[in-house]
């Protein structure tokens, strides 16, 4: 007779597929998120319109310092002669968006909770958990910097025409028309690597800002959210980007609303997205 310890193969078998379900599960219950609608995104606007309203001294402080350090950095770069580098300047500000915004959320988490408010929250924000604000920044600055070799890789390897001056290289390369296998290139890159980006940092800071948890957790956090919710999630990304090139549109005056509406809008779609027991 066999003895009863000993296990068939279909036990064997159902005994591991429980253990592989219940580690499963194990690993979802650290990273849920709410599903949410299309029209939450529109919610978060009116929100975080509602959190510049309240605290309208700090938050168009916070966007006109932004806008004034811009200005600054576009005039030093043209006075120069490097007008080129400005592109490529707007393109590292949406990459670096989120963590820019550190101040606006420690403003929101403030006016949420009814307490006072003071100046220099992006410090404060950055000291609650800078250690893990460090990983979240650091992704980002690498993710820009693979950008940008990128693109060098893809000039040398694609651009056949004579090499343009530094003054006039974005015109030439890419306003022409007459490197639109580069061009298309170098824009799917940039849409990968964004896509990347946004789906890290979607809510990843903010989270930081609010609980003692590691980088690693936020970012996995922000995937999922972005994946599971990947239609309001995708409309809330053309928001942002519509917002923050009318802004540049409008030679930075825009941004002094643009960024606080939009950094206060992320608070509300990290308080819509992230469970508040988690």
């Amino acid at each position: 007779m066999m003895p009863s310890s000993i296990m068939n193969p279909d036990q064997a078998m159902d005994l591991d597929q429980a253990v592989t379900t219940s580690a499963a599960k194990a690993v979802d219950d650290g990273i849920r998120v709410n599903r949410i609608t299309l029209a939450q995104p529109w919610e978060w606007l009116a929100k975080g319109w509602d959190d510049l309203r309240q605290a309208r001294r700090y938050s168009l402080t916070y966007g006109a310092v932004l806008v004034l350090i811009s200005v600054l950095m576009t005039w030093a770069l043209v006075s120069k002669g490097y007008t080129f580098i400005v592109p490529f300047l707007a393109a590292g500000f949406y990459l670096l968006a989120p963590v820019i915004g550190l101040g606006l959320y420690q403003i929101s988490a403030h006016v949420e909770k009814h307490e006072p408010l003071q100046f220099c929250h992006a410090l404060e924000a950055w000291r609650r958990n800078q250690g893990q604000l460090s990983i979240i920044t650091a992704g980002l600055i690498i993710i820009m910097q693979f950008w940008m070799l990128a693109n060098f890789f893809l000039f040398a390897l694609l651009y056949t025409s004579i090499h343009p001056p530094l003054e006039n290289f974005f015109r030439v390369v890419f306003l022409s028309g007459e490197n639109n296998v580069f061009v298309f290139a170098s824009v799917l890159v940039g849409f990968v690597l964004a896509g990347i980006a946004y789906a890290i940092s979607a809510i990843s800071v903010p989270m930081l800002v609010d609980r003692k948890i590691d980088g690693f957790t936020a970012i996995r956090t922000s995937v999922k959210a972005v994946t599971t919710n990947w239609l309001p999630m995708g409309f809330w990304a053309v928001i942002i980007v519509t917002c923050v090139g009318l802004g540049f549109l409008t030679l930075y005056i825009g941004l002094v609303i643009a960024m606080p509406l939009l950094g206060h809008a992320t608070w509300h779609a990290y308080r819509d997205l992230v469970p508040v027991d988690q």
